[in-house]
């Protein structure tokens, strides 16, 4: 967190970033520039902060559908929840269907409603296996993405276009303290009731019927968590848009450090997903000077290896 208010274009000492941090929350008045007190408390501290939220629900979604769905590559991205609620945020910027309503975030998460109600529906025929429901994520991440493409090619000025497609590949950019006090309460109760549930996830690890003869409410908990993963997914989506590869790493990453019991698994996850993104965000605004990548790029750059790494030592013989 640290570096993360420090690092960027101005580069900021650690004990002025600190003197800043001690005016904005106990109104110390120590000496600070007027320039350097707004970078780290209006722009920096937002966007870290937000970006720790992120991470960590990205990482508990990912934890949460690779129980629920018994499946190593299950996340958020992978299920279509990511593209529907891509879609419903860039037809409210686009072209304004429930805008008053709903805003950018509601329509992010009915978008993410109905790609689960799309799964549901397209796995509901097999008997909603794992392998069925994870194929049908990816036959509705491809309809949703192709139903984004088509209003963007379609109805967007070239403006809006470039504007919607950098957004698509993730961008803290443009986070602030509004965006910070709407989405902290659903991404840290939504992290809170999936811990609630870290026993009952233990249970799907031996099957469905197994869980349900340990007295476990199959059907209920599966739609409250897939409500919820959608919730956090939708929110992280729709202000500052995909961001892959945490639900899928993380959780296979922690899973090597402290096992895969859930009531370890999921604050390990949440730690870990928060550092991983706040490092990403840092790394977006060094590696290229005077440039700022989109943070998609920078966790799929890095991500990819790490996950490759991961594989080989899952199949290494013991």
């Amino acid at each position: 967190m640290a570096s993360a208010v420090t690092v960027g274009e101005m580069a900021i000492p650690l004990p002025t970033a600190l003197r800043a941090l001690g005016n904005g929350v106990f109104g110390l008045g120590l000496d600070v520039s007027p320039i350097q007190q707004g970078v780290i408390l209006d722009y920096r501290l937002s966007r870290a902060l937000f970006a720790a939220l992120a991470g960590s629900a990205l990482a508990v979604s990912g934890a949460i559908l690779q129980a629920l769905l018994r499946n190593p590559l299950a996340e958020p991205y992978l299920l279509g929840i990511s593209a529907g609620a891509s879609t419903g945020a860039v037809t409210v910027m686009v072209l304004g269907l429930g805008a008053a309503a709903l805003g950018v975030s509601g329509g992010a998460f009915v978008g993410a409603l109905l790609a689960l109600a799309t799964v549901a529906l397209l796995s509901m025929g097999a008997g909603g296996s794992s392998e069925r429901v994870i194929l049908a994520g990816v036959a509705a991440s491809q309809l949703f993405n192709a139903a984004t493409a088509v209003v963007v090619t379609t109805f967007a000025s070239a403006e809006q276009a470039r504007g919607v497609m950098f957004w698509l590949l993730g961008s803290l950019g443009g986070v602030r303290w509004p965006d910070v006090w709407i989405a902290g309460p659903v991404l840290l109760v939504g992290c809170a009731v999936s811990l609630l549930h870290a026993r009952v996830l233990d249970a799907f690890a031996f099957g469905e019927d197994a869980a349900a003869a340990l007295g476990v409410s199959v059907t209920r908990v599966r739609i409250v968590l897939f409500v919820i993963t959608a919730a956090m997914t939708a929110t992280v989506v729709a202000i500052v848009g995909s961001i892959g590869f945490v639900g899928l790493l993380i959780p296979h990453a922690v899973r090597f450090v402290v096992g895969p019991r859930h009531a370890r698994l999921l604050p390990v996850a949440a730690v870990a997903g928060a550092v991983f993104l706040i490092l990403a965000d840092i790394l977006s605004r060094v590696l290229v000077p005077q440039q700022v990548l989109p943070i998609g790029v920078v966790t799929a750059l890095f991500g990819a290896p790490a996950f490759a790494l991961l594989l080989a030592r899952a199949r290494r013989p013991a």
